[in-house]
């Protein structure tokens, strides 16, 4: 309104023009109050630069002195896939792409007739080797009591041939002592004889008496024949009763070895519990294979990155999915190493999304061990070359505060921004 004061009117030749003022037509006092209305404008202006700049300068102090940020940062995750155990072929898919899935939740059916069949044929593998170790266990306390019968009688045996072998050797005495004596009167008959012999010729002694004298020594001659039988009988039943006695002996020694076929048998017990403990393996296999062709989820989490269909045919250790677990999410934040003079684990950390426009709340959890060109395929090699001092960056692993992200709303790879408070 002032400025539209100083504007008048003029004609001059006829003609109107309208326009302000020149200053010097003003009058001295008018001009005086324009210069330090200008002069306190400049000023205030100049002022609110000078507090505006202040204030920057006592931002960026503070912030450079209590926070540090980066925008190298971003979501991190696990990816955890998902492959088949067994082979076979793909009967049903149980989700969708980018669904959330439970922990346990069916996804992949793959046909499990080829898995039974293997299944019953354990079973019955398993049925056959537990009637054998029962068999086998039986055989074992039969075969000690077979043992320890068969050792007695042995040993039974071993003394009655003794004994067969004393009595033999005593008759073969008997046999003996009745030759000798035999012999004896063989000698006298015979003597007889020769006496006699001479007397019946010069009719000394009657002819009956020598009959008779000759008969007594036809007689001797005779027993001693018999008793040289006898001894020959009773050495032969002497050697029967020794070979009587070696047999029983070497059935005794026979017997003896039952306490090594007792264990060859609880070898062979054992030996069959071995197979039984080895088709009951075969069983357990079977049944997880079985089981294998239910693909389950090993935990909760959005399923990406499908590589299966309905039809094809996987092989075990091929990967058919995977699953991202968003309930355990962190930040990955690639600091200067210059910004970590003062950084520590449990430091309080702001979180800035991109994608929300939101800020979540976290801590500090841990600092990388190297930088993330240590980490890289080919990692540089100062030693060799040219070298040019490059500011490295340290992973720092942020962890979100629990509950902030009950909607799951973050995902590993979004871009954000930490700022920790480092004083």
């Amino acid at each position: 309104m002032a400025k539209n004061s100083e504007n008048y009117d003029h004609m001059k030749d006829g003609g109107a023009a309208v326009g302000p003022r020149p200053e010097n037509d003003k009058p001295a006092s008018e001009r005086l109050f324009s210069r330090k209305t200008v002069l306190k404008r400049k000023k205030a202006v100049l002022g609110v630069f000078v507090a505006l700049l202040a204030v920057g300068v006592i931002f960026y102090w503070w912030r450079s002195t209590f926070w540090v940020s980066t925008d190298d940062a971003q979501i991190d995750g696990h990816i955890n896939p998902v492959s088949a155990r067994v082979s076979g072929h793909v009967m049903r898919l149980n989700f969708r792409d980018y669904q959330y899935v439970q922990a346990g939740a069916l996804l992949v059916e793959i046909d499990p007739a080829d898995y039974k069949v293997a299944v019953e044929r354990a079973r019955a593998d398993y049925a056959n080797a537990l009637a054998g170790a029962k068999a086998a266990r039986i055989n074992v306390p039969i075969t000690s009591v077979n043992t320890q019968s068969g050792i007695a009688s042995a040993s039974a045996n071993v003394a009655n041939a003794r004994a067969g072998v004393s009595a033999a050797a005593k008759q073969l005495e008997a046999a003996q002592a009745r030759l000798r004596e035999n012999e004896a009167d063989n000698v006298r008959a015979q003597a007889d004889l020769d006496r006699y012999r001479p007397l019946v010729v010069r009719d000394v002694i009657s002819r009956q008496q020598y009959d008779q004298t000759v008969a007594v020594a036809a007689a001797a001659a005779a027993a001693v024949d018999a008793g040289r039988a006898l001894v020959t009988a009773a050495r032969q039943q002497v050697e029967q009763a020794r070979d009587r006695l070696r047999q029983a002996q070497a059935e005794l020694e026979a017997a003896r070895t039952g306490p090594q076929q007792v264990s060859v048998t609880q070898s062979r017990a054992e030996s069959a519990q071995a197979t039984v403990e080895k088709h009951k393996a075969a069983l357990d296999q079977a049944e997880l294979n079985l089981s294998y062709t239910r693909v389950i989820a090993p935990l909760a989490g959005v399923v990406g990155k499908r590589t299966v269909e309905v039809g094809q045919n996987v092989e075990p250790g091929q990967v058919m999915l995977s699953i991202v677990p968003l309930d355990d999410i962190w930040v990955t934040a690639n600091f200067k190493e210059t910004q970590l003079r003062r950084m520590r684990p449990g430091q309080r950390v702001k979180i800035s999304v991109d994608t929300y426009k939101r800020t979540y709340d976290g801590h500090v959890d841990s600092i990388g061990g190297a930088s993330g060109a240590r980490f890289s395929l080919f990692p540089p090699e100062n030693a060799t070359g040219n070298y040019v001092k490059v500011v490295q960056r340290i992973p720092v692993k942020i962890v979100i505060e629990k509950g902030q992200d009950q909607e799951h709303l973050l995902r590993p790879g979004m871009s954000v921004e930490p700022q920790v408070r480092v004083k």
